[in-house]
């Protein structure tokens, strides 16, 4: 019985051991056909790297101001009597836009001027009067006082009807009525918003290290998401006169025209400051780029002899990156002009693949 129970237990450990023994025969051969297998050939694109001249700039976010810009309120109470604008359509300086009630400003100017009038009257008689000895000194200074009084008191009168009467003070582009017709206001009372949108003003700051680089009639471009990749060009025309104590930073206005009137007052944008120096840097394309927390890198094609054949290899190179413009990279560290870089399929790369560029520029 012991004799059978052996035989089986040989058995089977014969039987197990030619399996696993077979199966550690096959890995170790698949093993060693990859081992001795061709590395595979990635396609890619690639292109140079370049050295560009390019103009420092110096970048914000900024905001714009209209040049001439107000809103319009009251600045005596009564009924609005009428309105003699549209909203939205363009006045001109000095044109008549809403007219408060002004009924007895006007009697009690008309009452004042015939005040006057008897006073002129008053005053030529006491002169002529003293001319021939017949009027004290005394009373001619009280003629002459009466009549300036009279004189002050008239064109007080003309200046309540002046603001009665409310004007544009420029011209420019009135916003949305916020009065009606027979609507008692008192003084302060909006009516609308007035701004002049050509030229406009674009506000920004920069830290207070800029400020040596600043200074007035440097170039400026200013780009919105409202307009597209429409760039509107101006140039500096004020820095603040102190840095700000709080954030260190300085303002800055600039000007640009605004012809078409595109822009408007209040939008927000990116403004650059273009310098007039000029710097070499070297550049490649963005996508180029591999963005790692560890450092960026790109793959440089390089040329290699492997056994005894000469192939291009795809190299990490680790790079420090500057300013971005235009699709371009500047490059700080890790490259120099003329270094074949991977621009497409860098995805499928590891370090040292065999590569075959497909295109390059």
């Amino acid at each position: 019985m012991k004799k059978a129970y052996a035989i089986v237990i040989l058995g089977l450990v014969i039987l197990f051991g030619g399996i696993f023994g077979f199966k550690a025969f096959v890995n170790q051969m698949v093993a060693k056909a990859i081992a001795n297998a061709p590395k595979p050939v990635f396609s890619v694109s690639a292109t140079k790297v370049r050295e560009q001249e390019w103009h420092p700039e110096l970048q914000a976010v900024a905001s714009l101001k209209a040049v001439q810009g107000t809103e319009l309120s009251t600045q005596i109470a009564g009924n609005i009597t009428a309105i003699y604008f549209h909203s939205g359509s363009y006045v001109h300086a000095g044109q008549l836009l809403v007219q408060v009630d002004d009924s007895n400003q006007l009697a009690q100017l008309r009452v004042d001027r015939a005040n006057l009038h008897l006073a002129e009257v008053n005053l030529k008689r006491t002169e002529a009067l003293i001319a021939d000895k017949a009027a004290s000194q005394a009373q001619l200074d009280q003629a002459r006082a009466t009549y300036a009084v009279d004189q002050a008191t008239v064109q007080n009168d003309q200046a309540t009807l002046h603001k009665l009467a409310i004007s544009a003070p420029f011209s420019g582009y009135i916003g949305i009525n916020k009065i009606n017709v027979g609507q008692y206001v008192m003084p302060g009372t909006a009516i609308a918003d007035l701004q002049s949108w050509n030229p406009l003003h674009v506000d920004f700051t920069l830290p207070q290290a800029d400020l040596p680089l600043l200074q007035r009639g440097t170039p400026v471009h200013f780009q919105s998401d409202a307009t597209g990749n429409q760039t509107f060009i101006g140039k500096i025309t004020a820095l603040g006169s102190a840095i700000n104590s709080q954030t260190r930073q300085v303002e800055i206005q600039a000007t640009l025209e605004n012809p078409k009137n595109v822009l408007r007052p209040g939008m927000f944008g990116q403004v650059t400051v273009v310098r007039d120096a000029v710097q070499k840097v070297l550049t490649v394309p963005a996508a180029a780029i591999t963005y790692n927390t560890y450092g960026n890198f790109v793959y440089v094609v390089e040329s290699k002899t492997v056994d005894g054949k000469k192939s291009q290899i795809a190299v990490q190179h680790v790079v420090e990156t500057g300013a971005e413009r235009d699709g371009q990279v500047a490059i700080r560290k890790g490259l120099k002009a003329g270094d074949l870089i991977v621009t497409a399929g860098q995805v499928k790369l590891t370090n040292d693949a065999p590569v075959s560029v497909a295109a390059s520029d």
